[in-house]
């Protein structure tokens, strides 16, 4: 008897899990709590062979190389980076363009402009504007990865974030931010969403996240940006505060970290053509792993 009421409810708790995945008990709600106002007790920067966050190493950080980058040479490291997000083009109208990827002055540098497009892509839609976008080619999952940027001056994006997942059965997308740096009333704001696309037994896509409103324009001066993502929680930063938590409950699929610009004609609204050209740079990019979790 206690060997059936054990498969019972098993089977109960596998149905269950089936159900909310597919949304019959609502779209599942991971916990998320999201700072409000000023950063407060900003730390001090004392090296950079540590999280800005944690500069003691309480949480025993070791260096990822495969993702981090000083953008110290002359040209992209193409053994760390694919230039684009093949098969993905882009968002429509901004097509991507190799192009308008450069390193130079120990940055890296992402361009969007007003330009014509190849007629083969605008008979797929794309049309009179071109973005960029890399990713690298190593991916993981977990560990603290952070990165000092500007966002561009104009309503194109500016997006740091992690895709590319090959995980049988599932599509999940972690976005670090996406600022609109001279998008109307978007300029001080710091998107900060996680997407599940596709699960085992679901294709039903939703979000969550959150959003921080900086006391300054984003466009206007380099910050340091920074994700820990571990089993239990996923945590954003800026300059070395938390900003927000979110429960891990589906994010535990190795991505490929992914910079870029698009246009968001439906969001962040068309750039404006005196905006353009418009550069958003990064400094660096560092990635960590704890000690205990490597291998």
């Amino acid at each position: 008897m206690i060997r059936v009421a054990f498969l019972f409810l098993a089977s109960l708790s596998t149905v269950t899990l089936l159900l909310y995945e597919q949304g019959t008990f609502g779209k599942p709600s991971p916990k998320v709590w999201t700072h409000k106002g000023r950063l407060k007790e900003i730390p001090e920067h004392t090296t950079n062979e540590l999280p800005l966050s944690d500069q003691t190493n309480k949480k025993d950080w070791v260096h990822f190389e495969p993702m981090s980058d000083e953008f110290e040479s002359n040209d992209l490291d193409l053994d760390k980076w694919n230039l684009g997000i093949a098969p993905w083009l882009g968002r429509k109208p901004a097509l991507f363009s190799n192009a308008n990827v450069k390193v130079a002055n120990g940055r890296l540098h992402l361009t969007m402009r007003k330009e014509d497009v190849p007629k083969k892509f605008q008979n797929l839609g794309y049309k009179g504007y071109t973005s960029a976008a890399l990713h690298t080619k190593a991916k993981t999952a977990y560990g603290y990865f952070e990165t000092k940027a500007k966002p561009m001056n104009s309503a194109g994006s500016s997006a740091f974030w992690f895709k590319r997942d090959t995980t049988p059965g599932w599509t999940t997308e972690i976005d670090v931010f996406e600022i609109g740096g001279n998008a109307l009333g978007f300029d001080r704001i710091v998107n900060m969403h996680l997407h599940v696309f596709k699960t085992p037994s679901s294709n039903k896509h939703w979000r969550v996240g959150g959003k921080w409103i900086a006391p300054w324009r984003l466009a206007d001066d380099y910050h340091a940006y920074g994700l820990e993502w571990s089993r239990e929680d996923i945590r954003y930063y800026v300059d070395g505060v938390i900003v927000q938590t979110v429960e891990n409950t589906h994010w535990h699929q190795p991505l490929s970290l992914i910079f870029d610009s698009e246009t968001m004609p439906t969001w962040f609204g068309m750039p404006s053509d005196e905006d353009l050209p418009s550069t958003f740079s990064i400094e660096y990019v560092r990635a960590w792993k704890q000690k205990k979790a490597r291998g």
